[in-house]
């Protein structure tokens, strides 16, 4: 065979892309996905140049003609993805982005834990009201799961949502790996830890935080007999260092010795939470689940639904959501495929409660962690508590009230409006729990009382704050019924000062 002609593997390929792409379904449906999308074409050298986009349906097989094998496309939503720079500017890419899709990578290497993975995040996505969901083989062992642009709130708070790439769905997609964890942990066979047993695949203690692999060390007092001194290290199990005295140079005795885990992610370690780590060794579901949170990055690309495969030449196929766990890889012969679409048809805002779960969700591990504390920036800055003589709850605003007649969506956050609220107008310690406990009782879904203890024992650490502003935060949560007094106001809490302080004088002329 000449050097440079192309190997069995590749001349079979490519005859199968000629037979494939000829289909002009698989033209079509590869076509429609694409709109808005910066595409690029991969060639067995690499791939193509970006940004592209086809004008057509026939531009596919025409590039398949010149040796394209596969096709893949932007997550993110262009006005005219030919406009795109490489290099440009968070607030360039602002300007031409109109939006994104949620795009999850199950990249499992194990297929019938793959199967497994995927359905469990889908029993994650639908316990979050959202119904609608696209999902597609891989072409080799994983997933992908979509939830469409049309799904999400526009805005969040004053910010368009289609700005808020990459940050807002890498918290999605974190959050969604968190909760699919359990989810897929209920339905592990019971032999998992035994098929596992010999697999090379990280294992160890976990952290119940997070659910992380904690990292181990072992916390060793080394002394020297002779000469009195002693030194306290933190060291890897594998670190075998004979460490020695800085004075005679001989080598130190280990005279204590005890194993440590530590979580990087929620910044504990078992010396002082012994209760938040795990008592056995176990193996990391995370791993076994295989999702990519690089998927989702600026101008990250992932394999077109049904391109073809290079490695297997299977086809990334869509299927419908009930169909994954008896989907088998021959399914995918791209001889025999069906085309579906896709891009499933949504209600708009179906993913608000996703949303707003996930930003709850990091925001409190982020304060979990130490990395973020509550800050009240520009007029109430240094804003000190009131304590007011009398707290009625005629005083409170609208949407307080309607807040402590119980809620559907936005308990956890709407937790915080209450708690904030209560302590800057002086409500007692005593008053304030019970009345958060009433509030939860009324809930359609109450929350965990452990959760509530939780949120006011951080509370009760820290000065009070004033809750958000009317503007920032109950018009999104469609809590906001404005009556005559409103318009006065920027604050929950400055409603609540001003009713009293006219009540009082109403009083004062009677």
């Amino acid at each position: 065979m000449p050097e440079n002609s192309p190997s069995i593997k590749e001349q079979r390929i490519r005859k199968i892309t000629h037979l494939y792409y000829s289909r002009k379904d698989v033209q079509k449906a590869m076509f429609e996905f694409s709109q808005n999308r910066e595409i690029s074409p991969q060639y067995f050298e690499g791939f193509g140049k970006r940004p592209d986009s086809f004008q057509y349906p026939n531009d596919i097989f025409e590039l398949v003609k010149k040796g394209a094998t596969s096709f893949h496309c932007s997550e993110e939503l262009w006005d005219n993805p030919l406009n795109i720079i490489t290099g440009m500017t968070e607030e360039q890419a602002n300007e031409l982005r109109i939006g994104w899709d949620l795009l999850i990578d199950v990249d499992c290497k194990w297929f019938d834990y793959s199967k497994l993975a995927a359905q469990a995040i889908i029993k994650v996505l639908e316990n979050h009201q959202i119904k609608n969901i696209g999902i597609k083989f891989s072409g080799s062992k994983g997933w992908h799961i979509l939830i469409p642009w049309k799904s999400f709130p526009k805005e969040i708070g004053n910010e368009q949502t289609k700005d808020l790439f990459p940050e807002l769905p890498r918290k999605i997609v974190d959050y969604i790996r968190f909760k699919t964890e359990e989810e897929l942990t209920k339905n592990l066979p019971a032999d998992f830890e035994e098929q596992f047993k010999n697999v090379k695949i990280k294992k160890g203690i976990k952290c119940n935080q997070c659910k992380e692999i904690a990292n181990e060390f072992i916390l060793t007092d080394f002394f020297c007999e002779d000469c009195g001194i002693g030194e306290h290290r933190k060291l890897a199990p594998e670190d075998k260092t004979e460490f020695k005295c800085p004075n005679c140079r001989q080598n130190f005795e280990v005279k204590n010795s005890i194993d440590i885990y530590e979580c990087n992610r929620c910044n504990i370690d078992s010396g002082k939470n012994q209760n938040n780590f795990s008592q056995t060794i176990e193996t990391d579901i995370f791993e076994v689940m295989g999702l990519d949170l690089l998927l989702v990055s600026p101008r990250h690309l992932f394999r077109m639904p049904y391109s073809l495969h290079e490695k297997t030449a299977l086809a990334s196929m869509v299927l419908n959501k009930d169909e994954v766990l008896d989907f088998e890889l021959k399914d995918a012969d791209s001889m025999s495929i069906q085309i579906k679409n896709f891009m499933p048809d949504s209600e708009e805002g179906e993913a608000k409660e996703l949303v707003m779960q996930a930003v709850d969700w990091d925001r409190e591990n982020k304060i979990f962690r130490g990395e973020s504390e509550e800050k009240v920036t520009g007029k109430y800055a240094e804003f000190k508590p009131i304590k007011l003589d009398r707290i009625l709850e005629e005083n409170f605003p609208p949407c307080v009230k309607r807040i402590l007649n119980g809620l559907a969506d936005g308990r956890k956050r709407t937790l915080f409006v209450l708690i904030n609220l209560f302590r800057s107008v002086g409500m007692d310690k005593e008053e304030l729990e019970k009345k958060i406990n009433e509030w939860n009782t009324k809930n359609e879904v109450p929350l965990k009382k452990g959760y509530i203890i939780s949120q006011l024992l951080w509370s009760y650490k820290r000065k009070p704050i004033m809750p958000q502003n009317c503007r920032t935060f109950y018009q999104d949560i469609g809590i906001c019924t404005p009556d005559e007094f409103c318009p006065k106001i920027k604050n929950p809490v400055n409603y609540v000062v001003r009713k009293s302080f006219v009540g009082k004088k109403k009083e004062r002329r009677k």
